[in-house]
């Protein structure tokens, strides 16, 4: 079984994931990258419509968002109810906390997708 893909380091504006760092919003599982450049509608705020192609090509249990350092991203309702509806579970938190919390339920086997800003 190969081993989970994890967050070796966070810090404002900077990831490493897997040996490599990135400068930008991300989305990925356990599995792999999905996105290394991931743009929303708009900045701040997450909607349904910037989640949901990597929620339908992942199938994931769970789902982490990454609301930046300061907690600056906002999730709009479509994303909570749209989650409720597929039974997926959501847990938003400043980037800092989501990383730990995606890298314990990587490590536990768990379904899980991390989409993270980096920034505020």
């Amino acid at each position: 079984m190969q081993a989970p893909l994890l967050v070796e380091e966070y810090r404002f504006g900077w990831i490493k994931i897997g040996g490599r760092p990135y400068t930008r919003d991300i989305v990925f599982t356990p599995a792999g990258i999905l996105d290394d450049a991931w743009w929303r509608r708009e900045g701040h705020v997450l909607y349904w419509e910037d989640l949901e192609p990597y929620i339908r090509e992942a199938a994931p249990s769970v789902v982490i968002v990454g609301t930046g350092h300061d907690g600056m991203l906002k999730i709009d309702y479509t994303v909570v109810e749209a989650l409720r509806e597929l039974g997926v579970e959501l847990l938003a938190a400043p980037t800092r906390e989501a990383v730990d919390v995606y890298n314990r339920l990587a490590e536990e086997g768990a379904r899980v997708l991390a989409a993270l800003h980096l920034t505020c």
